[in-house]
């Protein structure tokens, strides 16, 4: 089983969707996991609501640091966090095979409550579309360095 960290800051949507997305698609291939730099304590309420629509559990999240894995055997952890913005993007150290996938957090769009949901729905859908191209990927015979590389191209790609 390939263990992946899915880190962002606050660890209340855009990684928690990334766990539950990975969980769900790579289903005795990969398990998941989030966690944050600087985690709020708490899921965002229309992450859930995201994974409900979607069909996924919304069950057994927590925001949570990512510290809690520093000794877990983690083979890959993905920053989701979107730099452009501003934010400070946790890095993950150790020999852990890391990628960027960079997205917005839909928490931040301050719209309607229409705006926010299509915000939600639309970062589900860019992580579903990363996660299903990872998954084709040949990850247990990829070197670090290969899977790195094309770890950052999904996120620039999709």
């Amino acid at each position: 089983m390939i263990n992946v960290l899915i880190l962002c800051t606050g660890n209340s949507c855009r990684s928690v969707l990334g766990e539950a997305l990975i969980n769900h698609l790579g289903q005795g291939r990969v398990q998941a996991f989030s966690a944050g730099s600087r985690p709020v304590g708490k899921v965002n309420d229309n992450a859930l609501a995201t994974l409900q629509r979607n069909g996924l559990p919304t069950e057994g999240y927590s925001s949570q640091s990512w510290d809690e894995f520093a000794d877990a055997g983690i083979d890959i952890a993905i920053t989701v966090c979107d730099q452009a913005a501003g934010e400070v993007c946790p890095v993950y150290l150790n020999s852990t095979t890391r990628a960027h996938w960079g997205l917005p957090d839909p928490a931040h769009t301050g719209g309607t409550e229409a705006e926010t949901k299509a915000a939600f729905q639309a970062t589900y859908n860019a992580l579903e579309r990363r996660i299903k191209a990872m998954l084709e990927l040949p990850l247990e015979s990829l070197s670090g360095a290969e899977l790195g590389e094309k770890l950052n191209h999904i996120g620039l790609a999709y």
